[in-house]
């Protein structure tokens, strides 16, 4: 499929339902923290996915190359997966969902910031940058402002979700800019698991016992997080990623701490105060005016 120049129909329903599945998964972690540790349930939740998402691949008969090029870029991609996921994971442990949503969903601004220098025809108007930073002063608010803390080291846990985010942003420039950029979303996705697994599972017994108090809800939580977050979901997202602008589409991704926050206090009642919510007004505003396109452009 060509690529695209800006988010259709299709691209938007994709990605709302994406960012919709990755704010419910932030309520599904630390759900299954209680079971796993957040860095064993992260390797085998990878571990997991890499059948399903192989099969399908050769099903459908996908390409999948180890010798395009893309063998050592997908191995580092996979270490920024790894480190993304590990560092997410570990900050469900000290700091609320809400507040993780906010922050690991920064993510945009690393990638249209970056993609003004490093991509061809992605490169900021003063509206969109104008949307960026209404977007990141929300972020900001809910940084400095953080009237229920979860626990005594919530602070931690919110840097490790922004350091997460980078981490993110640096998988997304990896498979545009790099040889990864002639991988189907398959093989990306494969390099991200294979390579996570293995190190995820190999570090995670230093964080720890590895398995709490699991029970039969927890393991379908965690089979649902693998199925539909992992397999489809990132599946989806990196089919995206190959055809619609970088910065465009990744801007959807601020719909994330919405979700977040919503099932956040649905599920797990947690309090919603008013810099959370004057917080998400910013980054509403911010999806606006990223996303905006003057009248007769392209």
């Amino acid at each position: 499929m060509e690529r695209k120049d800006r988010i259709d129909a299709l691209g938007g329903a994709v990605l709302v339902t994406f960012s919709l599945l990755m704010g419910l998964n932030q309520v599904m972690i630390k759900l299954v923290n209680a079971g796993m540790a957040p860095v064993f349930q992260a390797g085998l939740r990878s571990a997991c996915a890499f059948l399903p998402v192989l099969a399908f691949a050769v099903l459908m008969r996908k390409r999948l190359s180890l010798s395009d090029g893309s063998l050592w870029p997908g191995l580092l991609c996979g270490c920024f997966f790894a480190t993304e996921f590990v560092l997410l994971f570990q900050s469900l442990e000290y700091t609320s969902v809400a507040r993780v949503s906010v922050f690991f969903y920064t993510m945009p601004f690393w990638v249209a910031a970056g993609a003004h220098f490093m991509i061809p025809g992605e490169r900021l108007t003063r509206v969109r940058a104008l949307g960026l930073a209404l977007a990141v002063a929300g972020v900001a608010l809910a940084l400095l402002r953080n009237a229920s803390p979860a626990g005594p080291h919530a602070l931690f846990g919110d840097l490790l979700s922004l350091i997460g985010a980078m981490f993110w942003a640096g998988i997304v420039f990896m498979a545009r800019l790099t040889k990864l950029s002639r991988s189907s979303p398959e093989m990306l996705l494969l390099y991200q698991l294979a390579v996570s697994a293995v190190i995820l599972l190999a570090v995670a017994p230093g964080f720890g016992p590895v398995i709490r108090e699991m029970t039969l809800a927890l393991a379908g939580i965690f089979a649902f997080q693998v199925i539909a977050v992992v397999c489809f979901g990132f599946l989806a997202w990196f089919w995206v990623l190959k055809i619609y602008p970088a910065s465009d589409m990744t801007s959807f991704s601020f719909l994330a701490p919405v979700f977040g926050v919503l099932f956040g206090w649905l599920i797990l009642h947690e309090e919603i105060s008013w810099s959370v919510i004057a917080a998400l007004v910013l980054v509403a505003a911010g999806i606006y005016l990223v996303n905006r396109r003057p009248r007769g452009a392209g």
